[in-house]
């Protein structure tokens, strides 16, 4: 679930950031759409990153060797 949390945001700010030229005025006096694009491109990125680190630690398996003498 995280990896695809990650790339959705990744790819709404991508389109906030190239995609879209014009914004409407009343979407500009309230927040910058470009800021708000970079926000969004950061968020994915780590999301992913943080996704993947831990889809990887819990991989690892922990294997305990008894034996009876």
């Amino acid at each position: 679930m995280g990896i695809g949390i990650g790339i959705l945001l990744l790819v709404i700010g991508l389109i906030l950031l190239f995609a879209i030229k014009e914004f409407p005025a009343s979407v500009q006096e309230v927040v910058d759409p470009t800021t708000v694009g970079w926000i969004l491109v950061i968020a994915g990125v780590l999301s992913l990153v943080l996704a993947l680190v831990m889809n990887q630690r819990a991989r690892t398996t922990h294997v305990e060797e008894r034996r009876d003498i």
